[in-house]
């Protein structure tokens, strides 16, 4: 007979259902209401009775090996204890063994099929748990509420959206649809999938709502950027009298970071304060974040010092804080306080530190703090590997950058574009083209910065077809509504000479800011179009925006090119009187630039006197060729003098303008004593080139070039010009060609300039009328500039050469 204790146990046990069987190892019931179940479990034989406890007893000590063999020594296994075994693969990560054990199990209940749900669900396996679901449903077996919530649990890909659903039809069919655990987990799954509706709908269906329920939903709402519902919620929240929690106030700060809400989240500071969350760690975090975010260093100093409790979430946030709006040197402190911490190093802002180290190129702050993360294994992290990528080739250390790169796992956008920009940014411009059709080839797909930088590449190397396959990429990618990415292509286009795609790019913004104002005001600029340089800055004082220090860079960089004094002098002073702009050193050079080009260097030489800076490289250099052109030889002497002296120098052409200087004097003594200084130095003369794409391909050009395959067409080509150029005025300035020469092979030296090869291959390999573009490393002669002004008129085609100081039209 059984005993009452035992019939006791019996209806407690047919009250709780198969899968709180399994879990009354941890509740409350007392060994002997265990020992009873067991024993009726089994069917009374004391012998798998006794098994199934050294079983338990191995799991429970973790010698899982020892629980494994027991296992197998076992006679006659039952579901109970094999389903104990499954749980305990499944705690240790071992899902394979899991699996293993599953598949050889005959008899399978609700609990078996859901433990294993629960394995995959926990490593984010959603696509085979729901397999695993399917299977169960097909074998017979009736999951419970347990089964759906566990299913649930494990999903957050948003391709996972229609499986949802599937299982919610599924949970509505068993009933389940009442249960609040169930409910509240599809809520969070919905979510999870950005199926914010959805969510919203089995909200609202309910019977019944705890504080879980807006938990999930608050969250949702955050994480989609739909703030203001997050915080109506939050305020229903409130009057339906479900308390919040720690959950709720990380959501509803984010709802506030979103929404640029300063009043708001000090609202909820004054709530978490009055609930006595204040202590709690995570809300704190959330509190800190939200006034990082806000900009308000002051603020989230005060409540981290306050703070009772701190982790290394909290010095991550501050330090990155600090970072944000560049107050490095808080950041660099409080990283060092971090390291005396006993929290994970491998958790440290890494990834932020190095950014700092790249902004500020600290090299070898960079390389110790790479060093910490290979220690930390931090450098396993994709943030932390990016970041490295960033900094080594910020920092022009290409080697290490590429190792790193080449060695990456998952290569995504910030990689590729951080390895292209500092390409670009260093000048590389072909490589950066190189790596930008690599990432192509990998199918990785572009950003804005991505686009920025490889349209800025294509702007240096006068890529026009090229700069139109990336127009279309823009728009199929949909990023021509970002300002950014159309100021770019408005640069780009300017650059490569087509002012007529960049002032259509222009009109067709749908949105304008600062940036793409000065973007076409730089345009104008750049061709030496001061009437349009000065109508479009009027323009955008028009349209409500203020001109920045940019706006007048440009403006006063068109009043250089075009001889404006007068209008360089107006709007140098309005700079400083009406938009109390401080100037820069480069407004200062080019305003001097302007008075020098137009010879007045008494003027130039009062606005040096009242400049607060040194004088530069810049400066001193357009003053030298200034002095050339005015042929000015003591100031031209002093200005090289000043050059000479400096420490380093970009390139020989201080040298070699003042060698010209010297030899259009005559005085050759002088010329010689200026080449000897160049070799003591070890200063080269860089070697002029020009270049013209011609059917996607560029053909580069050397002065006095012979290289090229259709060289007698080139130079059949240049005589016939030569002779029409003659009839029409064309006087050559030798002073630009060979000194100490004969006249007449300084005459024909002129006429194989590097940018003069290049037009007349263009001119013999396109059609007529075809507009043609010419990029030159260095600035081009007076004589080339005239010589294309000629030339563009008698073969009636629109010709741009870009150099390195101008565009000419």
């Amino acid at each position: 007979m059984i005993s009452s204790h035992r019939t006791n146990a019996i209806q407690k046990l047919a009250s709780v259902g198969t899968f709180q069987v399994q879990s009354s190892f941890k509740t409350s019931f007392n060994a002997d209401s265990i020992i009873d179940a067991r024993i009726i479990k089994t069917g009374f034989d004391p012998n798998i009775c006794r098994s199934n406890f050294k079983v338990m007893d191995a799991v429970r000590r973790g010698n899982i090996s020892h629980a494994h063999g027991l296992l197998d020594q076992m006679p006659h296994k039952n579901t109970i204890t094999t389903n104990l075994m499954l749980s305990s693969c499944v705690k240790q990560g071992n899902i394979s063994a899991a699996r293993q054990l599953f598949d050889s199990m005959l008899q399978r209940t609700a609990v078996t099929w859901t433990i294993l749900i629960g394995g995959y669900s926990q490593r984010n396996d959603f696509s085979e748990a729901f397999k695993l679901f399917a299977e169960m449903h097909r074998r017979g077996t009736q999951p419970d509420y347990v089964t759906f919530a566990t299913l649930l649990s494990g999903c957050t890909d948003v391709d996972t959206a229609s499986e949802v659903a599937q299982v919610h039809a599924h949970i509505i069919k068993f009933g389940f649809n009442l249960v609040l655990m169930v409910s509240n987990t599809l809520i969070d799954s919905y979510c999870k999938t950005c199926c914010l509706g959805l969510a919203y709908r089995v909200f609202k269906e309910m019977p019944m709502r705890d504080s879980v329920t807006f938990n999930a939903l608050i969250t949702g709402y955050s994480k989609g950027d739909l703030n203001e519902e997050a915080i109506k919620l939050f305020l229903e929240m409130q009057n339906c009298g479900c308390k919040p929690s720690d959950f709720t106030f990380a959501a509803v700060l984010s709802a506030g970071i979103g929404l640029d809400d300063l009043k708001f989240g000090q609202q909820v500071h004054g709530f978490v304060v009055k609930t006595n969350f204040v202590w709690n760690v995570f809300v704190g975090n959330a509190l800190l974040e939200f006034y990082s975010k806000h900009d308000y260093p002051i603020e989230a100093r005060r409540l981290f010092n306050e703070m009772p409790e701190l982790d290394g979430v909290s010095y991550n946030i501050m330090i990155t804080g600090y970072a944000w709006i560049g107050q490095f040197r808080e950041s660099l402190d409080l990283f060092q306080v971090l390291q005396s911490t006993k929290f994970d190093r491998r958790q440290f802002p890494f990834a932020t530190m190095l950014s700092i180290a790249a902004i500020t190129s600290n090299l070898e702050m960079g390389r110790q703090l790479h060093s910490h993360t290979i220690v930390t294994t931090a450098v396993s992290e994709i943030l932390v590997a990016n970041a490295l990528v960033d900094m080594y080739a910020k920092s022009n250390r290409f080697k290490e950058a590429k190792a790193i790169f080449s060695n990456l796992c998952h290569r995504s956008k910030i990689p590729w574009t951080a390895m292209i920009s500092a390409y670009v940014l260093n000048g590389l411009h072909e490589e950066g083209l190189e790596l930008f059709k690599e990432m192509q080839r990998e199918n990785v797909s572009a950003d804005q910065a991505t686009f920025a930088s490889i349209l800025r590449a294509c702007a240096n190397v006068a890529s026009l077809s090229l700069g139109r396959q990336l127009h279309g990429s823009l728009i199929r990618s949909g990023f021509m509504s970002n300002v950014f990415s159309g100021s770019a292509l408005l640069d780009m286009y300017a650059k490569c000479g087509s002012m007529r795609d960049a002032i259509q790019t222009f009109q067709e913004m749908p949105m304008r800011n600062p940036v793409s104002w000065n973007a076409l005001i730089s345009a104008y600029a750049q061709h030496g179009d001061g009437e349009g340089t000065f109508r479009s800055f009027e323009q955008m004082v028009q349209s409500g925006f203020v001109p920045d220090s940019v706006s007048f860079l440009s403006v006063l960089s068109a009043c250089s090119h075009c001889g404006l004094v007068e209008e360089g002098l107006k709007y140098f002073d309005s700079m400083t009187r009406l938009y109390k702009l401080v100037p820069k050193r480069e407004h200062y050079a080019s305003m001097i630039d302007v008075l020098c080009r137009s010879g007045l260097f008494d003027n130039a030489e009062k606005l040096i006197a009242k400049m607060p800076f040194e004088l530069d490289e810049i400066i001193w250099s357009s003053i030298l060729n200034a002095c050339r052109i005015h042929k000015n030889q003591e100031l031209a002497t002093k200005a090289a003098n000043q050059l000479f002296n400096m420490a380093e120098l970009r390139d020989a052409a201080p040298y070699v303008t003042m060698s010209n200087i010297y030899a259009d004097a005559g005085e050759w003594d002088s010329v010689g004593r200026i080449k000897k200084a160049m070799r003591e130095r070890g200063v080269k003369k860089m070697t002029a080139h020009s270049w013209v794409e011609i059917k996607h391909k560029v053909h580069v050009f050397t002065a006095n070039d012979k290289s090229h395959p259709q060289m007698s067409d080139i130079k059949r080509k240049l005589d016939s010009l030569a002779i029409l150029m003659e009839k029409e005025g064309y006087k050559p300035d030798t002073s630009c060609s060979l000194h100490n020469e004969e006249e007449e092979i300084r005459l024909e030296s002129l006429k194989y300039h590097s940018e003069r090869l290049a037009i007349a291959y263009a001119l013999v390999s396109t059609p007529e009328g075809t507009p043609i573009v010419v990029m030159k490393n260095l600035r081009a002669c007076t004589d080339c500039h005239t010589a294309i002004k000629f030339i563009s008129k008698i073969v009636q085609r629109k010709i741009t050469v870009r150099d390195s100081s101008r565009i000419k039209t």
